[in-house]
């Protein structure tokens, strides 16, 4: 029986539906769904925003149009973690230079992008104007 104080199962079932959007970097849809009403900051059971998960799997377009509408650029997820520190992790290049463009803190989360990258060897990635160096 469905908890009447409960989330709706059509609103969980369009949730996941967006996440996978924002993993896939359909970003067309995703924005039209944006523009319907979905919370740009909508997060996951981990905390994950639209904008983390696209940042993780390197859709640098679709991280730069929920930027664009409002998501927030430094926003953690449960375990501290940045979009920035994320695509730091996966070398995702043109997500990182899409985020630091929206004004994300190189600085922010546990651990941060810049210690992120330090631990990969790639300490020189952010010069002090905390733009990607080389590619």
């Amino acid at each position: 029986m469905a908890d009447p104080d409960g989330p709706d199962e059509q609103v969980i079932d369009l949730a996941h539906q967006m996440f996978d959007l924002a993993r896939a970097g359909t970003t067309d849809r995703l924005e039209a769904y944006v523009e319907a009403g979905v919370p740009v900051d909508l997060m996951d059971a981990r905390g994950n925003t639209l904008l983390m998960l696209a940042a993780y799997h390197g859709h640098a377009g679709t991280v730069a149009m929920l930027a664009r509408r409002g998501g927030e650029v430094d926003r953690l997820n449960d375990r501290g973690q940045s979009p920035l520190a994320g695509a730091v992790f996966k070398d995702e290049r043109p997500v990182i230079d899409v985020l630091l463009a929206a004004g994300a803190d190189p600085d922010a989360g546990t651990p941060s992008a810049r210690e992120t990258a330090g631990m990969f060897g790639r300490g020189d990635l952010f010069d002090r104007g905390d733009r990607p160096r080389g590619g």
